[in-house]
Formats: C-alpha cells, sequence, structure tokens
C-alpha cells in the first residue's frame, strides 16, 4: 500500500480560485519524489493538501481524496497529521513561532507531551545536525535568512515524522547550506523516509526517484528524472531549468 495517494484531487482556495484540477499518483514509502514546475503551478498548494492545511486550516473546497497510510487527511487530528508527513514551509517565518533556537526545536514535541528527557535528547540532536548548538539561545529572528530556513526543517525533524514536505528546502540558503540540505535529505532518504521536495530548478532534486511536473493546476509528466532531463526540448517548453 502507498504511504501517500492521491485520487482524482480539485481545490479551489475560499476566494474561489481553482488551483488543482484533478491530480492522481501514488507515493510508496521510502521513496523520493520531486514536485517541479514553475511558480503558479500549484505545487504549493499540494503540499498544504498532503499535509491537511488545505481545507482543514486554509478552508476553501477540496474534492477527491488526500490519503496518509491509507487515511484520509480529512479525517485525522492535525496534531496526529503532523506526526505522520511533516512540512518545511518556503517562507520560515511561517512556522517559526519561538524566541530561542532550542525553543523552537522543542515547541512541537513538548505539544505532544513526549517525555523532558525525550525532548532533551532530540533538541540536542537537530542542533548536531544543524550545526545550531552555538546558536541555542539566539533569537530565531535575528538569524539569517538561510539559517530561519535550516531551524524549521530542523523543528520539523524534531518530530521524527515518517514522511517529509519541502517546499522550495533550498531557496533562501547559499552554496553551503544548500550542500547541508542535500546531505541531510540523503541521509534521511537512506534511513528509509518518505521524502516529497518542491522545486522548480530540478538541479536540486536530480537525486529523486520520480519526477511530478505540474503546470496550471495539473500534472503533465511523471517519470524517472534521467527521462525527464535527457528531454531538452520538453524542459525548455515549460521553462524548467537544467544545467
Amino acid at each position: 500500500m502507498p504511504v501517500v495517494k492521491v485520487k482524482n484531487l480539485y481545490y479551489a482556495y475560499p476566494e474561489g480560485k481553482s488551483v488543482l484540477k484533478g491530480l492522481n499518483f501514488e507515493v510508496k514509502a521510502g521513496e523520493t519524489l520531486a514536485i517541479i514546475g514553475l511558480s503558479g503551478s500549484g505545487k504549493t498548494t499540494l503540499c498544504q493538501c498532503l499535509c491537511g492545511l488545505a481545507p482543514h486550516v486554509l478552508g476553501g473546497r477540496m474534492e477527491g481524496q488526500v490519503l496518509i497510510k491509507g487515511q484520509a487527511t480529512t479525517a485525522y487530528r492535525l496534531p496526529q497529521l503532523a506526526c505522520e508527513i511533516g512540512m518545511v514551509f518556503q517562507n520560515p517565518d511561517m512556522q517559526l513561532v519561538c524566541t530561542t533556537v532550542e525553543d523552537e526545536i522543542a515547541f512541537a514535541p513538548e505539544n505532544l507531551c513526549l517525555p523532558p528527557e525525550e525532548i532533551r535528547r532530540r533538541v540536542e540532536e537537530i542542533l548536531r545536525l544543524l550545526s545550531f548548538s552555538h546558536l541555542r539561545q539566539k533569537n530565531p529572528a535575528t538569524l539569517s535568512g538561510g539559517q530561519r530556513q535550516l531551524l524549521s526543517l530542523g523543528a520539523v525533524l524534531a518530530l521524527h515524522p515518517s514522511i517529509l514536505v519541502l517546499d522550495e528546502p533550498m531557496a533562501l540558503l547559499d552554496g553551503k547550506g544548500r550542500r547541508l540540505v542535500r546531505e541531510i535529505l540523503l541521509s534521511l532518504r537512506k534511513e528509509g523516509k518518505t521524502l516529497i521536495l518542491v522545486d522548480h530548478d530540478v538541479e536540486n532534486v536530480d537525486f529523486a526517484d520520480r519526477f511530478l511536473v505540474m503546470e496550471n493546476g495539473e500534472i503533465i509528466c511523471l517519470d524517472r528524472p534521467a527521462a525527464v532531463m535527457a528531454d531538452k526540448e520538453f524542459l525548455h517548453r515549460h521553462q524548467l531549468f537544467f544545467g
């Protein structure tokens, strides 16, 4: 059974704008799926549907189903769903809420009422992973955009979700930051995590098992990266970047 299954998914925002138009695909456990396409193609909206933010938080009209481990997202409570599938937003300021780095990492585990010693263990684990130990008492608002992006990733990883959705995770990072995120993602992949990565630059996600290409709210291609990247005419026609 796939861990993510999208069945005939349509979504329109509360103001009536229709964004997703009949999407169908599955993601297997341990697979890395890259969702690529230009701005406005529906990538972020799809992520919000996968994680239950739409329609739980955003409202709007959703038709079809998103199944996470066989259960519809609409049947989950959001805290329960967040433990199964975690999302890192393109804009980290949308999810950073605490006044210190270590409190930010601890925030979600504390809300799950995990034992204090487990929370401390996870905080130290994430600080080491990000090389952020020297920043533990810093206010996230004083960090650079790239550091805030890394912190938002760490805060989600502290929940230990088996499925991760990352919306343009390298957008604010310099070369060093992109290399670190890539190393983290490759390590998570090796651990068997299911990764769903959003990007407009296929070179950032060339290690994915499959590319799902979106345009105007529809899937226009779902194939192996080698096949997509070999079709230079397709990449040029749809303004996708590689090399």
